[in-house]
């Protein structure tokens, strides 16, 4: 459910020529870079940077910086970096300097499984020669760190076999630990929803509601707080259903007074070869209103063009 797909009969070498000639001499023509690396896969999009940089002896990324401003450039950027690395990179903008943007790191973590963890930790060790476990535990603390260090460090689960009787039992621990004892025992909540793979959370947040008659969600609203919480209802959110999750995303980086361009661009670019075309979906089905027509009425320019392009 994809909104970007590969072209047939792409041709490296001319989407090359053709962007560079949108960026040589006076003016930049944006409509050819908008219209060649929105409909373009990331593979196909990094054929055409080793291009530029084998062929033309030039850095597309840097030429295109140099041409460009903006939310736009911060588009056409991130439609151009290796996806992982993108992430990585927004990881590390969460962290750098002053003040800690746990939305990003909750929303980032969070909302993947072991495999695209993996991935992120090993890549982010090699751009920034620093693990990733190391900064996210100098920049976080209490149970929020706790569970970030557990996914992080690649406990989940990877079988996707799912257990009956031990999600009876892994929901009654998660109720013991919660709504059926004075206090809360959060550990048991960052080790079950940090361990498990996502198939047997399922079930397991399914016996859940059976065994206290109030679904997870409600219970860890009732239980906990703060970005802890937030991470702990992204992690079922996701489980339930990612489209969901980065719809309700979408809208709350849009909705009220300004608008989060960040994350804006941040989920558009990185879910439009996985889902974005589900997330749409959700997205008017929730706030009866389509993605399309919000981002209109948010953002201005070529930075519009660029989104909408991706989006369709």
């Amino acid at each position: 459910m994809a909104t970007i797909t590969a072209k047939s009969n792409f041709n490296v070498a001319e989407d090359a020529t053709t962007l560079r000639e949108a960026m040589k001499g006076f003016g930049t023509d944006e409509d050819i870079i908008i219209d060649i690396l929105t409909t373009r896969t990331n593979n196909q999009r990094q054929a055409i940077a080793n291009y530029f940089k084998n062929d033309l002896e030039r850095d597309l990324i840097d030429d295109l910086k140099s041409e460009l401003g903006g939310h736009f450039e911060d588009v056409i950027v991130a439609l151009i970096m290796p996806p992982t690395e993108y992430l990585c990179r927004e990881l590390n903008r969460a962290m750098d300097g002053a003040g800690t943007d746990e939305e990003t790191l909750i929303e980032i973590i969070c909302s993947r499984e072991n495999g695209e963890i993996c991935k992120i930790v090993d890549t982010y060790e090699s751009v920034y020669e620093r693990p990733l476990t190391e900064h996210m535990c100098s920049e976080t603390g209490g149970e929020l760190r706790r569970l970030l260090t557990l996914i992080l460090t690649g406990t989940r689960d990877d079988s996707k076999i799912i257990n009956a009787e031990e999600a009876k039992e892994k929901a009654q621990a998660l109720y013991e630990a919660g709504e059926g004892r004075w206090g809360t025992h959060e550990s048991t909540f960052s080790a079950i929803l940090a361990h498990e793979n996502f198939k047997q959370l399922r079930l397991i947040f399914d016996e859940y509601k059976n065994i206290s008659g109030n679904t997870i969600e409600q219970a860890l609203k009732h239980e906990l707080d703060g970005d802890y919480l937030d991470a702990l209802l992204t992690i079922v959110e996701c489980i339930q259903s990612p489209p969901a999750y980065f719809a309700q995303r979408l809208y709350k980086a849009m909705h009220g007074l300004g608008t989060d361009d960040k994350t804006l661009i941040r989920i558009i670019v990185s879910r439009s070869e996985i889902d974005l075309e589900q997330i749409k979906e959700e997205f008017e089905r929730q706030y009866n209103k389509t993605l399309t027509s919000y981002v209109e009425g948010e953002t201005g320019g070529d930075y519009k063009k660029a989104l909408l392009a991706i989006i369709k």
